[in-house]
């Protein structure tokens, strides 16, 4: 019964010194280890950092127009079609003309008796101007002539002005490409009504000239500081997968567009489409070269984003530092705080380098200043820390 009470008092103390013996060995490890072994490191080096702004945009014609008809009536002819070239003043499509046909003729018939009138009272005013110049009537007899013979000049005029109009509205039922290009879009069929009460109904859209086309892009208001006309482009459609198409920065919009309380500004890029691949509303995945930098001293960005492990005691200020220092420098391309600092390991410790730095991308930084030089070794990550060699060690003793 002794023995069997002894046991366990026995048991727990020898644990306690096993475990604390393997942290101890372990942690004698983790500081004799090499640099390679406990750090990646990365190369400092001289090369090129491109900024880039991504965005997704739509494929149109540089110039569209759409026609359509300013009268109502039914159409009765078509003479263009979808993907139909026509030039200016080209026969698009006829309404129908019955009824503009009815109210001119009503109207000239019209300007002929208003016509008439107007003889009449001309003649009647020449008559009465006699008599009154002969002492045969009053002079009351002409004003009232005078008069009927401006109500009968007015009338005429009135008239004239019904037939223009009536002219014009049959005119109306021709409809005529207003430029030479393309019909891209035809939304009328033939014997189909059209009415032009209210609005305009649009009959056809026209591309001016395919062969150069447009992407409109959004750019949001934190990338649009560094857009600016002519910068360099390239995109991509998922019509030809894995072809970039080359472009330029045309036009940057200052109209803003607010949804949900996010700012984006209207970019438009033009591109030649001298082979016919480019379609007008393909989607347009692209990238604008708003920077670039030749040949400079960069350093991965990893190397910006590392923090090293922190202190005990120190964890939770460290964390909420760390954390916003490297979301900061995790951040869109080209944008850094001046206040960045890098890692080196020296004498087997961690030195902490401030640096200021330039543009960015997806993978490096340009340093603009600070103490790093070309080929200095900068600490991108804890290998310990993050299922180096080191913490394989450690799950196997434990």
């Amino acid at each position: 019964m002794p023995r069997a009470l002894f046991r366990p008092r026995l048991i727990v103390p020898i644990l306690v010194i096993a475990a604390a013996a393997g942290g101890f060995a372990w942690w004698r490890s983790q500081s004799d280890s090499a640099p390679a072994e406990r750090w990646r490191l990365e190369v400092a080096d001289r090369g090129d950092v491109v900024q880039v702004v991504s965005a997704n945009g739509t494929v149109n014609p540089v110039t569209s127009v759409n026609v359509g008809t300013q009268v109502s009536g039914s159409i009765i002819k078509l003479h263009a079609d979808f993907n139909s070239e026509v030039k200016d003043g080209q026969l698009l499509a006829e309404l129908d003309p019955s009824l503009f046909n009815a109210a001119l003729a009503q109207s000239e018939a019209n300007l002929n008796g208003a016509m008439a009138s107007l003889r009449l009272a001309q003649t009647k005013e020449a008559r009465t101007r006699s008599l009154v110049g002969k002492g045969f009537i009053s002079q009351a007899e002409l004003d009232i002539a005078v008069k009927e013979l401006e109500a009968a000049q007015a009338q005429v005029e009135l008239v004239q002005a019904q037939v223009a109009r009536d002219k014009t509205n049959l005119r109306y039922t021709i409809i005529r490409s207003p430029i030479s290009g393309v019909v891209v879009a035809r939304n009328v069929e033939l014997g189909q009504t059209v009415a032009a009460s209210f609005n305009t109904p649009t009959l056809f859209q026209i591309a001016r000239d395919l062969a150069q086309m447009q992407i409109d892009t959004s750019i949001a208001e934190a990338d649009i500081g560094g857009i600016r006309e002519g910068l360099p482009a390239r995109f991509r459609v998922d019509a030809f997968p894995g072809q970039f198409f080359r472009g330029a920065v045309r036009q940057v919009r200052l109209n803003p567009t607010i949804q949900s309380n996010v700012v984006s500004y209207t970019v438009i890029v033009s591109a030649d489409n001298a082979e016919g691949k480019l379609k007008p509303g393909m989607t347009a995945f692209v990238q604008i070269t708003a920077n670039r930098r030749e040949g400079v001293l960069r350093v991965p960005n990893a190397a910006l984003r590392f923090r090293p492990p922190a202190e005990p005691g120190q964890a939770a200020a460290k964390s909420g530092g760390g954390a916003a220092k490297g979301g900061g420098a995790g951040g869109g391309a080209g944008r850094r705080d001046a206040g960045s600092r890098v890692f080196k390991v020296v004498d087997g410790k961690l030195a902490a380098v401030p640096v200021q730095v330039g543009v960015s991308d997806t993978g490096w930084t340009e340093i603009t200043g600070g103490d790093v030089k070309e080929g200095d070794k900068l600490v991108t990550r804890d290998l310990a820390g993050q299922g180096g060699p080191r913490s394989q060690v450690r799950l196997r003793m434990f």
